[in-house]
C-alpha cells in the first residue's frame, strides 16, 4: 500500500452520485418542470414509456459521469495508474523503473593445475537444472598454476525469479568448457526486479522533492538508497555524530541485503552528485531480532460450523502479522497486532505466550522465528 493512498483522503468528482440517484434526479426535474409548465402534477408509474426514456438517458448520462469522474481522479497522485501516472513522474523529471536481472559472483574450479590459462568466455551459461540461466558478464580465466577464478554473472531474465538462488545452487555449466570441473555461485543471487508497480512509483513521485538539493536531509539518503535498486523497500537513516550518516536498508519481505547488495547501494549514495562533501556515509543491515509465535486460540460455539474456514483464516492471519512486523526497520515486536488479526480471522479469544512486547531500535528488525499456533477448541459464547 503506497504512504500516498494511506494518508490522503478520497475525493469524487460527482459527489460520489449512484446511478439509482442520477436517475431519481432526472425524474424528479421532470415532474418539476411539467408542473411549472402546466400547473399540473404527474407520476410516472414503473413501466411509463416517459420513464422508461428517462431510465435508458440515465445509463448514457452516468457513464459519461464515470468517466468525467475517472478523468479528473488520473490528475491526482493518489488515484493516478499506469500511463497516466507515468506522465505525473514525468512532471518530477522521473520514470518508472524497468524489470532488472538479477546477479550473483559464480567461481569456476578445475582440479590440476595447468601450465597454461583456461578461459571462461563472456556469455558463459550456468544454471541449477531448471529453466532459468545465469550468464557470465565477461571474459575470465583461470590463470596458470592456480585453480579456479570468479566472475560476475547476470540472469538471462529479468525479474524477481532469479533472486534468492543460495551459495552452491548454481553448479550446472551449460556451455563446454574444456578443463572446468566444477562451477558455484558464491554469493545468494539479488537484484532481480520486475516492472516498477504503481504503489511504488507514486512513493517516489512524493518524495522527490526531498532530492532537489544534494542528499543532506534524511529523506534525500531515503529515496536515493531506494533508487539504487528495486529490491529495497526500508530505509532508516541515522546520524550518530556530525558528518558521519548510517544508512541502513532491507529487502522485499524483510530479508537482510548480501553484501554486495550493501556495496551497490554504497557506491550510489557516495556519488559525488548525491553525497555533500562533508558527509562519510556507511551503508548497513540492521540488526536481527528474532520473535517466537506461540499461542492457543479458541472457537465460539456458534461459529463451529465455520472451525475448519477459521483455522484456515487463523494461519493466514500469522503470515500476515509476520509480513507487517519484519517490512519496517525498527518497528517494535508488538503482540497486540498479531491478536488483532486472529480475532478478525474469527477466533472467540486467543492466549498469546510469545511474543511479548519489545521495543527496537531504529538499527534493529524484527524476524520471525518458530511459530506454534495450537487449537483450543470450542468454547460457549
Amino acid at each position: 500500500m503506497s504512504i500516498v493512498t494511506e494518508n490522503f483522503p478520497d475525493i469524487s468528482f460527482i459527489d460520489d452520485a449512484t446511478v439509482e440517484e442520477t436517475m431519481n434526479q432526472m425524474i424528479a426535474d421532470y415532474q418539476e418542470k411539467y408542473k411549472e409548465l402546466t400547473g399540473k402534477d404527474i407520476s410516472l408509474g414503473q413501466a411509463d414509456p416517459y420513464r422508461l426514456i428517462m431510465y435508458a438517458c440515465t445509463m448514457q448520462i452516468y457513464q459519461a459521469m464515470q468517466y468525467a469522474d475517472y478523468a479528473g481522479k488520473m490528475s491526482f497522485l493518489k488515484y493516478a495508474s499506469g500511463d497516466y501516472l507515468d506522465n505525473l513522474a514525468a512532471l518530477r523529471g522521473i520514470s518508472r523503473r524497468q524489470a532488472a536481472a538479477a546477479s550473483t559472483v559464480l567461481q569456476f574450479s578445475i582440479e590440476t593445475e595447468y601450465p597454461f590459462a583456461v578461459a571462461i568466455l563472456a556469455g558463459c551459461r550456468v544454471t541449477n537444472g531448471n529453466d532459468l540461466f545465469f550468464a557470465t558478464d565477461e571474459y575470465a580465466e583461470i590463470k596458470a598454476g592456480e585453480k579456479q577464478v570468479t566472475v560476475s554473472a547476470t540472469c538471462t531474465q529479468t525479474g524477481v525469479q532469479g533472486n534468492d538462488f543460495a551459495p552452491g545452487e548454481l553448479n550446472v555449466v551449460v556451455n563446454t568448457l574444456p578443463y572446468v570441473v566444477t562451477v558455484t555461485n558464491t554469493v545468494t543471487t539479488y537484484g532481480g526486479a520486475d516492472i516498477e508497480d504503481d504503489d511504488s512509483l507514486r512513493d517516489r513521485i512524493y518524495s522527490v522533492p526531498d532530492t532537489y538539493s544534494t542528499a543532506g536531509p534524511d529523506g534525500a539518503y531515503e529515496y536515493f538508497a531506494k533508487e539504487s535498486d528495486t529490491s529495497i523497500s526500508d530505509v532508516v537513516v541515522q546520524t550518530p555524530s556530525p558528518g558521519e550518516v548510517v544508512v541502513y536498508v532491507i529487502c522485499d519481505g524483510g530479508k537482510l541485503p548480501e553484501e554486495a547488495l550493501l556495496q551497490k547501494v554504497s557506491e550510489h549514495l557516495n556519488d559525488r552528485k548525491i553525497r555533500p562533501l562533508t558527509d562519510h556515509v556507511t551503508i548497513r543491515a540492521p540488526e536481527k531480532k528474532e520473535y517466537d509465535i506461540d499461542f492457543t486460540y479458541y472457537i465460539a460455539n456458534s461459529q463451529k460450523t465455520a472451525a475448519g474456514t477459521i483455522q484456515a483464516a487463523v494461519n493466514t492471519a500469522i503470515e500476515v502479522y509476520n509480513s507487517w512486523q519484519t517490512e519496517k526497520i525498527g518497528r517494535d515486536i508488538n503482540p497486540s497486532y498479531l491478536i488483532q488479526k486472529i480475532m478478525e480471522a474469527g477466533a472467540k479469544r486467543v492466549d498469546v505466550r510469545s511474543p511479548v512486547y519489545t521495543v527496537l531500535n531504529n538499527s534493529t528488525i524484527a524476524m520471525a522465528g518458530t511459530v506454534n499456533a495450537m487449537y483450543g477448541g470450542i468454547e460457549d459464547d
